[in-house]
């Protein structure tokens, strides 16, 4: 798919592209939607409970972690007000990632007339211990849709945490038609965690001003090779700028090569990655890469302020990925996702925007400093790396 993509005269702008991606995931772009894309948590929030509030018909949520903490209980009351006004609301969390949630959490929203429901609950088969929901859906009316970096809880903005340990993450909302698409990305983990079945209709795709949004969705046994081959059709037909932020980064050696290559041929290809993580192990299995990513010209950085916890991409200022795919094993192997994928320059600005603010507030790793690095670190890199497959 790189090399078809690479061979298109005009690269992403290139309307062969755009076809390239629809085939590959065998679903359209679909055109006239207006995104928005959230940095903070307390915005993205205070647009999707006002899309809760608006909601007339029905109301999917999605997420890997639904906490009982402040935030999840204003979600709570928000879903029940909905019920109570005759609003069918189904929820959908993953049993481990939201394993410290209390089960009177679970009860009340039982008790307000909400459908809830647990991917994969631990326990017998332990197999399904491995494949987890990671997932972040928000669908108000099949109108307005919301996916990208943020689950549901305090950690992406409280006034009661210091600012040192509020995530960094980005999300969007896309009104238009992409967000009917939304539905049945729902559907599947719904059905899949014994939900009751409910209906699909068509999207209705009319042409009309806006970005073209294609959804990149994938779960264990499906659509994680689809995904990999538009990636790798995006980097093929970059020819300036390819800036990915991710927040768990233990790729396969091959996306070492593919990100190499795009900077061989001169395209800026720049990576933005957690100076700080809550999972160590991780962030030192990316560092197990970093000699072999600054050989070949890709320059790495590393988010200081805080943890960052965003998965995006955006290349040549034209298509942007949002959504909760990392560059990591996990998420093409064992994982459901979700991403936006929007040609939109309007997008695309605001994204490039946001990747250099963040720039500012990150230290750039060099390859000669990397290289004198103490022997405990490398020590540890080098572990981590072995480890990576199974991260």
């Amino acid at each position: 798919m790189g090399l078809l993509s690479g061979a298109l005269p005009g690269g992403i702008e290139d309307p062969g592209f755009e076809a390239l991606l629809s085939r590959i995931d065998e679903s359209p772009f679909h055109p006239g939607n207006r995104v928005e894309v959230f940095f903070r948590g307390e915005d993205a929030f205070v647009s999707m409970l006002a899309a809760v509030g608006a909601a007339s018909s029905e109301i999917l949520l999605e997420s890997y972690i639904l906490r009982d903490d402040a935030t999840g209980r204003r979600f709570q009351q928000s879903l029940a007000a909905a019920a109570r006004r005759g609003v069918a609301v189904r929820v959908l969390a993953d049993a481990l990632g939201s394993f410290g949630t209390r089960s009177a959490f679970w009860r009340q929203l039982a008790a307000d007339g909400i459908q809830a429901r647990l991917f994969h609950p631990l326990g017998v088969p332990l197999r399904f211990l491995k494949f987890r929901d990671h997932r972040k859906i928000l669908v108000a009316d099949r109108r307005v849709a919301f996916t990208g970096g943020m689950n549901i809880g305090d950690e992406y903005g409280s006034a009661l945490l210091p600012a040192r340990l509020v995530f960094r993450d980005t999300h969007a909302r896309v009104e238009g038609p992409a967000a009917a698409e939304m539905a049945a990305v729902f559907r599947e983990g719904w059905l899949k965690s014994g939900g009751e079945p409910f209906p699909l209709e068509p999207v209705d795709a009319v042409p009309g001003p806006g970005a073209r949004v294609l959804v990149l969705d994938s779960r264990p046994g499906r659509g994680a090779r689809e995904v990999s081959a538009a990636l790798a059709a995006t980097v093929g037909a970059s020819r300036r700028r390819l800036w990915i932020t991710t927040a768990y980064f233990a790729p396969r050696a091959r996306v070492c090569a593919v990100l190499g290559g795009a900077a061989a041929r001169g395209v800026d290809v720049r990576l933005l990655l957690p100076g700080r993580s809550d999972v160590a192990v991780v962030r030192h299995a990316g560092h197990g890469f970093f000699s072999t990513l600054l050989d070949r010209g890709v320059r790495i950085f590393e988010y200081e302020p805080a943890i960052l916890h965003a998965k995006t991409l955006v290349a040549d200022g034209r298509l942007s990925v949002i959504g909760s795919s990392n560059l990591d094993f996990r998420s093409f192997e064992r994982n459901a996702e979700c991403n936006f994928a929007a040609l939109d320059t309007g997008t695309g600005e605001r994204m490039e925007k946001q990747f250099e603010d963040d720039l500012a507030q990150s230290v750039e790793i060099r390859a000669p400093e990397w290289r004198r690095r103490a022997w405990p670190h490398r020590l540890g890199d080098a572990a981590a790396r072995r480890l990576a497959p199974f991260l």
